[in-house]
């Protein structure tokens, strides 16, 4: 028979009784040491230290306020003291396999806090800014402006910025639901879309910036050897052949590669400290053409720069002084240096180019103003193809490669790729959450702004001969843009310079760190060398293979030709992100819960249409090749790669086409065609649970040929009911999933049964939800609330949640719809996070909507409360979980026990007292001689007996938590508590029942939450 007792408060006492006090200490160690000699002895059981506990707290604090939780506190640690582990969640920079051992056994991520300072501003728009605005801009944007005309420039830009913007919103989406560590765009895809889709669009994402260094670094030789130092070459590099420019920029880029990787290898910290300076080159340059816009629209163009045509053919003035065919010295007609380049002999016999006799010298603007009207002769497009071999040729300025709209689609979308600078400083960033979808968007939508405003200005500034002109040949050399700019020429030849150099250093910085990251995950065997790396973090191995793959880059010698391949690598980035986001928003998955809330599955949807459409617009063969190369690396890490377990969505995929497709199944019998045997195969064992017949596993395996199900079990006993009824019901409550029924001989069997092997395969339960066992304590056997603790221990045993709700029947139904009101949690111990997680389930439906979240902790003696609530905002912040955040103190107290009347002790009674006094009526006198008569018991022994101490301290806990919680929720629309666990000792079963009613007493709707002590909620993406 269970210990009957009656609790009732008594006024507190400034000064303790020191023998009582003594005397009480006497009876607790005496009751712990019979606790750790026996594990039967009561409902105590000996604790082991857990790392999650602080142990800067009293023991009897934990041990009598909170005493309800206390045999748990091994797998279940006390709010409090889970915060002071959780109370930095801040992301660093570190390697996905640093994030993944972060990890402790328990599940809990804990993370080592650096002390991130950086904004928006300098953290990501920068970055952004840096990576975006550059070579392209410089040196192919006139000239693509010159060939597709305006208004095919304008598509051409609109339609990279456009693929950009949409990416930017999915990977926005994607860098909130959660901390991104190092690996940025890596990390995000292989996360969301598993080992498989991450390593191979990894690797995409690492050689299209392998790639990307290669171009800067071309881009930086182009500019050096054509607009600052043309005498430096080491081949003559002619317009018809292009070969001696290539092999000047080999041998110039391989030098130049070898000088950024070394400053790389001493350190990227030199690389950080140039960044500001690189930086400043690049809005300096982009501030000097929009400077000399605003100068050609005030005052008349200056005669700086001049363009000299023989009829509609556009000369290289660098070989001349004067356009002139003539010129009168001293009354005196004299040859010009034109004259000599294409005639000779003198002026009276000479022999003269056909064309050069037969038509004029015209000599125009190469800045015509932006008030000049150019604009309306510039708005269509002027392919031209490639120049043939002809005498004289070298004179004039020649096309190189034969145009057309899908080339210049891929040789400029290189110049939009840097919109991943940010998410890859995540770690560098005060609020990524926040930083990272303002920082990335305000940068595309900054530089679009760029990008748009100088096809137009290009287009009506400057002439359009000179805007074809790739290399500035007929404007003496110098860089096209060049020509508009105020107050030098200088300016952006210089500012470009350097504006390609530090996108190259941060290439070959970035780059390596990617390979580290895919290699540290282990996801491809062969590149795990590559995840070493030196004393400082360094990663070697992997700067030498990429410094050897963009050496690669540079032998290809031409930026017209590396343009398109990075395009590729990078496109498909795009389009993993886009697919990435949009799969996430599609299965609403309980950890799908993005800060950044303007993004939808269409805008995802669309930017990888447009992605996938980009790639075969601009080079359709290198597309295949790209698609070729993820296809393999997927099959790779498939068949070879290490398995990984993510929580991806491909997984989450699976799961709900698993679960459509078994429920389509369900809906009608196989059609004769499709029928195929689904075998049970029903196994005996022997005495020590061995398979007596191994043999009929031999046959199944034959009948496999049909491809059809097998399941294999091993039956004891049962019996069968009819299930039409609970189909019936799940119809009418719209509940969708599968309807089972067990054969069993009584009803405990059955849940456990169920309980064991309901499921199949991956589609098992992992949370069993029943009612509260209403009226247990009238009913006139004890079987109900019996079989509902052996429920409570079974889940546990199964390592499976387990939801209560009690008065259940006064639950919404569907068709209710909740005023506005809260749904309280009261998170007393930490056991997973499913407290967490049911709110913000409950409210995607619409009967609960319109509730609010609020979530309460409690605070001890020893806890900081204010601290206690930062760090539970913060902790929520990081899970993306709105909720207003309240800590309770409990205060400590002292109990004792007596043996005196009931009426005395009434009248020292005071309902605000904070001590436990346990008396003893006549009626427990009665039961306990009862229980005790047969064990020969003396009537002294009887009236010195004493209620059990443990369950003292666990009324307790239930009477004042259910105070608290009666006052702060009595009007929520539901309560959620966390549930102790059942006594050890099934004796105390009846008590344990006793407790949940009285922490539950009050409430109208109540959900009693035991978790699995396994993490169902997270901070990470």
């Amino acid at each position: 028979m269970p210990t009957n007792f009656t609790v009732v408060p008594v006024e507190d006492t400034p000064i303790s009784n020191p023998d009582y006090d003594e005397e009480i200490n006497k009876e607790e160690n005496k009751e712990e040491t019979c606790t750790a000699a026996g594990p039967n002895s009561g409902d105590e059981t000996p604790r082991e230290t857990s790392s999650l506990i602080s142990t800067d707290h009293d023991d009897s604090i934990y041990g009598k306020n909170m005493a309800l939780y206390e045999d748990e506190m091994d797998s279940t640690p006390m709010v409090s003291s889970l915060l002071n582990k959780l109370a930095n969640y801040t992301n660093i920079t570190q390697g996905a396999l640093e994030h993944e051992e972060a990890e402790s056994e328990d599940g809990i991520q804990r993370v080592t806090v650096n002390g991130p300072q950086m904004g928006t501003f300098i953290g990501v728009f920068l970055p952004c800014m840096q990576n975006i605005l550059g070579v392209i801009l410089f040196l192919r944007l006139t000239w693509i402006v010159g060939t597709a005309g305006i208004m095919e420039a304008l598509a051409i830009v609109f339609m990279c910025c456009s693929c950009t913007m949409l990416t930017a919103i999915s990977m926005s989406a994607i860098a909130t639901n959660g901390v991104v560590p190092a690996g940025g765009s890596y990390y995000m895809i292989s996360r969301a879309l598993g080992p498989e889709f991450g390593g191979a669009v990894g690797l995409c994402v690492y050689l299209g910036t392998t790639f990307a260094g290669s171009m800067y670094i071309l881009g930086t030789m182009e500019i050096f050897l054509t607009y600052i130092m043309p005498n430096a070459a080491v081949f003559e590099a002619k317009s018809r052949e292009p070969t001696g420019m290539q092999n000047n920029m080999r041998i110039y880029g391989t030098f130049c590669l070898v000088i950024m990787t070394l400053v790389v290898f001493v350190g990227v910290k030199y690389v950080n400290k140039m960044a500001l300076v690189f930086l400043s080159c690049v809005m300096l340059s982009i501030m000097a053409i929009y400077a000399g816009v605003i100068q050609s629209a005030i005052k008349p163009p200056n005669s700086q720069h001049r363009v000299c045509l023989l009829g509609n053919r556009t000369l290289q003035n660098s070989r001349f002084d004067k356009c002139e065919k003539t010129e009168l010295i001293n009354n005196v007609t004299t040859p010009t240096q034109l004259w000599k380049l294409f005639c000779k002999g003198g002026i009276e016999n000479a022999t003269c180019d056909e064309y050069f006799t037969h038509n004029n010298l015209t000599e125009i603007q190469a800045v015509r103003g932006l008030l000049s009207g150019l604009y309306k002769s510039h708005l269509t497009s002027n392919y031209p193809e490639r120049a043939s071999d002809k005498s004289h040729d070298s004179h004039y300025v020649l096309h190189d490669v034969t145009t057309f709209f899908t080339l210049l689609v891929g040789i400029y979308f290189p110049s939009v790729t840097g919109i991943m600078a940010g998410s890859n400083r995540s770690g560098d960033l005060r609020d990524p959450q926040r930083s990272i979808p303002t920082g990335t968007i305000m940068a595309i939508a900054t530089t679009s702004i760029i990008y748009l405003s100088c096809v137009v200005l290009f287009g009506a500034c400057i002439e359009g001969v000179v805007l074809r002109d790739k290399y500035g040949e007929s404007v003496n050399g110098t860089l096209a843009v060049a020509t508009l700019a105020w107050p030098s020429s200088w300016v952006i030849v210089i500012g470009s310079f350097f504006s390609c150099c530090g996108a190259g250093l941060q290439s070959l910085t970035g780059a390596p760190r990617i390979l580290q990251a895919i290699a540290r995950d282990g996801i491809m065997p062969f590149l795990q060398v590559f995840g070493h790396s030196k004393s400082n973090g360094e990663p070697t191995w992997a700067l030498l293979l990429t410094a050897a793959i963009c050496e690669i880059g540079i032998l290809i010698g031409s930026l017209d030709h590396v343009a398109p391949i990075l395009s590729m690598f990078f496109l498909m980035c795009y389009l993993f992100v886009n697919l990435a986001c949009a799969v996430q928003t599609l299965l609403r998955t309980p950890n799908w819960r993005p800060r950044f809330k303007f993004y939808h599955w269409s805008l995802s949807f669309l930017g990888m249409s447009l992605s996938l459409s980009l790639m075969f617009v601009s080079s359709w063969y290198y597309a295949f090749v790209v698609i070729l190369f993820s296809g393999c690396i997927y099959k790779y890490i498939e068949y070879r790669g290490a398995e990984k377990e993510w929580g991806d969505g491909i997984r989450g995929l699976s799961l709900n086409a698993a679960q459509y497709a078994l429920i389509k199944l369900e809906e009608a019998p196989p059609h004769t065609k499709n029928w195929r045997p689904q075998l049970l195969v029903l196994l005996k064992l022997d005495s020590d649970l061995g398979v007596k017949h191994p043999c009929l596993l031999s046959f199944t395996s034959q009948l496999k040929a049909g491809k059809g199900l097998t399941i294999v079990c091993s039956v004891l006993e049962g019996t069968y009911m009819a299930r039409e009824n609970i189909k019936a019901a799940m119809a009418k409550e719209k509940t969708k999933g599968f309807c089972h029924v067990v054969v069993s001989s009584n009803q405990r069997d059955g849940f456990s049964h169920l309980i064991q092997s309901a499921g199949l395969g991956g589609m098992k339960h992992n949370s069993v939800l029943m009612a509260w066992p209403a009226n247990w304590k009238q009913a006139e056997s004890s079987l109900s609330w019996k079989n509902f603790i052996e429920t409570i221990r079974e889940t546990t045993a199964a390592h499976q949640a387990l939801l209560v709700a009690k008065n259940i029947d006064k639950f919404p139904t569907n068709q209710d719809r909740l005023d506005e009101g809260t749904i309280d949690v009261w998170w007393i111990v930490h056991d997973g996070g499913l407290l967490m997680l049911l709110p913000f389930l409950l409210r995607q439906h619409k009967v609960w909507r319109r509730c609010k979240m609020r979530i309460f902790t409690v605070a001890q003696m020893d806890d900081n409360s204010i601290q206690m609530k930062k760090d539970l905002q913060m902790f929520l912040y990081h899970l993306r979980l709105d909720a207003k955040v309240e800590v309770v103190e409990m205060v400590r107290y002292n109990f004792y026990l007596n043996t005196k009347s009931h009426a005395t002790l009434n009248d020292k009674a005071t309902p605000t007292s904070d001590r436990v006094h346990m008396t003893w009526t006549k009626e427990k006198l009665i039961s306990e001689r009862n229980r005790h008569r047969e064990a020969h018991m003396t009537v002294r022994d009887i009236f010195n007996m004493k209620p059990d101490q443990t369950n003292v301290r666990r009324m307790h806990t239930a009477v004042k938590l259910n105070e608290v919680v009666v006052k702060k929720s009595k009007g929520a629309k539901l309560v959620l508590l966390n549930m102790p666990g059942p006594p050890k000792n099934k004796g105390g079963d009846e008590n344990y029942m006793e407790f949940l009613e009285v922490l539950t007493e009050g409430l109208e709707r109540v959900l009693l939450v035991r978790g699995s002590s396994r993490e169902v909620i997270t901070i990470y993406s």
